[in-house]
């Protein structure tokens, strides 16, 4: 099950040690004692970390990239998809700074590896623990979970950075990163006021008789309910308490909105969704309102960082302005 829900995740689509206190060989100021103990709450419960942690495992799917905005470098980050160099994408790579992190499975928590990093903070807030994984991590190191007032994996990026940043003693600067994205989203809903209200799918193919579309609490669809767009109710009432909803592909019909949006991940996938012929009765292929995300926008999307948002923002804005600008003739990219 946790495998099914890491390739739903995806899109249906060495060891080295940073952080410490003083100041870092940059000159730029790293977290201090003052501050610490932290006491975090989350899902089962509360973790308390008692110093600024120096050796950080990321066990989440996503987390690594907060971690590696917020100046510290995982000893350890768990893989997720795309066979990125260190598990971490473009938008975050340059942060490892040359460090070598030991890239942990996808498929379950490989918890004597975690052990055997000996860290002193383990993130996994993006993970979708169980409460018999949390225990037996936190026997381990501090560990965090996601907050237990959204569905497994609906943790919205703010409150994700927010928590990182509280357990990093690194508070500020999560809130003053949150701030520009925010701000980033404001700029866009102003230049583009066409987004506000349209109704939009963010689809994906789960196998060859199965399509779906991501619920209104998954980090997809958060990105475009942040630019003013609105993840259409029916999506919403088949996605339940689960980030994703699936269905046949003779409903391929719940997707045909203002804009429809595929994430692809696998090779092969946009001539397979192409070649569909229910596909192509649909008014937003007619009417040039589909966008085909590229497995660099797909992965941007899927990870919903501060970090993979600036980097996606700036090809999937002017493709959605072209989707939902109401001209036929308007090529989305």
């Amino acid at each position: 099950m946790k495998r099914l829900l890491s390739l739903l995740l995806v899109a249906l689509v060495g060891a080295s040690a940073c952080g410490g206190s003083g100041d870092d060989d940059t000159g730029e100021a790293t977290p201090s004692a003052e501050g610490f103990p932290v006491t975090i709450e989350h899902k089962y419960g509360t973790t308390e970390i008692p110093a600024p942690p120096e050796r950080v495992v990321s066990v989440g799917f996503n987390d690594q990239d907060t971690i590696l905005a917020l100046g510290t470098v995982p000893v350890g980050i768990r893989d997720w998809y795309g066979d990125q160099p260190d598990a971490t994408w473009p938008w975050a790579h340059d942060l490892l700074d040359g460090a070598e992190p030991e890239v942990l499975p996808a498929d379950e928590l490989n918890v004597e590896a975690v052990a055997a990093l000996d860290p002193d903070l383990i993130v996994g807030v993006s993970s979708g623990m169980t409460a018999e994984e949390y225990e037996t991590l936190s026997a381990i190191a501090p560990t965090l979970a996601q907050s237990g007032d959204f569905i497994d994996y609906g943790m919205p990026w703010q409150d994700q950075t927010l928590m990182i940043g509280e357990a990093l003693g690194r508070a500020d600067e999560a809130e003053a990163m949150i701030a520009e994205v925010e701000d980033r989203y404001a700029t866009i809903r102003a230049d583009v006021p066409d987004l506000a209200g349209a109704e939009a799918t963010v689809s994906y193919v789960m196998d060859e008789s199965q399509i779906g579309a991501y619920g209104p609490e998954d980090a997809r669809s958060r990105l475009l309910t942040d630019l003013g767009m609105v993840i259409p109710p029916e999506i919403a009432d088949l996605a339940g308490d689960q980030f994703y909803s699936q269905f046949s592909r003779e409903q391929i019909g719940l997707l045909d909105r203002d804009v429809l949006i595929w994430i692809t991940s696998e090779p092969g996938i946009v001539e397979q969704i192409q070649a569909d012929p229910l596909r192509q009765q649909l008014d937003a292929v007619a009417q040039g309102r589909e966008i085909f995300l590229t497995d660099m926008e797909s992965g941007a999307a899927s990870f919903s960082s501060v970090l993979s948002l600036p980097y996606l923002l700036d090809t999937l804005v002017p493709k959605l302005a072209a989707a939902a600008d109401g001209d036929p003739s308007t090529p989305v990219g």
